[in-house]
């Protein structure tokens, strides 16, 4: 996401929001701001309060407190206006079994007060290649197909935001590429997208920010690179020429971690003021060490993910 972009550029935005069931706050005082156009990836455990925020915002359930615009409309006052804005993907695959694929997806368009509109359902059909399952029963579809009806029919009325609760979990890695590629091409559409997701390389590959949330609360919200290079860091790898039974005393300050005889990884902080190399190479010589490699590698975003979630337990 690009930093000049202005308050109209704003799709979605909520703050102070909370909602308890019972005894428990599920969200807890949750700020966010999404862009007209871009794709945020929304991580977090079981549990962390995702699907409850997304069904918040999609009018779903009531926030006990707090505020929720889509394109400047209360999800609560507006409720028509915000909801024909917005097409969810859930993760449950709820759909009329007896009922045929074009004549579903149609007939939710009609749902949201949309005209008729064969040419646009044959052309989403086509977009997710069920063309040639226009006439079959919904029951008849594999799951993977049945994924892609889903979707077919959260933008049957042409909404600004989709939001895709788990889009991939239980799928082949091969149809998982497929959706990624979908997603893609609709945010070239112009459709916004929110995507909650199990997968940390799914966020990695598709989406332009990232937030992280856990036990109801947004932990941090980034862009993706950007989280990557402030959270994350560096890794040396370090080859040897000849293999090590155990790593030296005299290189104990360092807190190598050994990974197998001939390999030695380094952890430092790459905007510190000193990151240690120099004295570790010469202290590695000085151990009788022979180098035969190194290697300087950025922590992927699953390790950033893991390191926030444990800090915030």
């Amino acid at each position: 996401m690009s930093d000049n972009l202005t308050k109209n550029n704003t799709l979605l935005s909520s703050k102070g929001l909370f909602k308890r069931y019972g005894k428990r706050w599920v969200v807890k005082d949750v700020a966010i701001k999404v862009n007209k156009g871009e794709v945020v990836g929304l991580l977090g455990p079981n549990g962390a309060g995702k699907t409850t925020l997304i069904n918040a915002i999609c009018g779903i359930v009531i926030p006990t407190s707090g505020h929720i615009t889509v394109d400047g409309f209360d999800v609560v006052k507006n409720f028509r206006e915000t909801r024909s804005q917005i097409g969810l993907v859930p993760q449950e695959l709820n759909l009329e079994a007896f009922e045929k694929v074009f004549q579903n997806v149609s007939f939710t368009r009609g749902l949201y007060g949309k005209k008729e509109n064969p040419q646009y359902i044959e052309k989403i059909l086509k977009d997710f290649s069920l063309w040639d399952k226009k006439d079959n029963r919904l029951r008849e579809l594999s799951g993977g197909m049945k994924k892609r009806a889903l979707i077919a029919k959260a933008l049957s009325h042409e909404p600004k935001i989709l939001f895709l609760d788990e889009p991939t979990a239980g799928v082949d890695i091969s149809l998982r590429r497929d959706m990624w590629r979908s997603v893609r091409e609709l945010q070239q559409k112009g459709v916004t997208i929110i995507l909650t997701t199990h997968y940390i390389e799914e966020a990695e590959a598709i989406a332009d920010r990232v937030s992280v949330i856990n036990n109801g609360e947004i932990i941090i919200t980034d862009n993706k690179i950007d989280l990557m290079q402030k959270m994350g860091q560096k890794n040396l790898t370090i080859e040897l020429q000849d293999p090590i039974d155990q790593i030296p005393s005299e290189l104990s300050t360092y807190s190598l971690v050994k990974n197998n005889n001939q390999s030695l990884t380094y952890s430092y902080d790459s905007h510190a003021k000193s990151t240690g190399i120099t004295n570790l190479l010469q202290d590695i010589k000085s151990a009788g060490l022979k180098l035969k490699d190194l290697n300087s590698s950025q922590p992927s975003l699953e390790n950033i993910f893991e390191k926030l979630v444990r800090e915030s337990a």
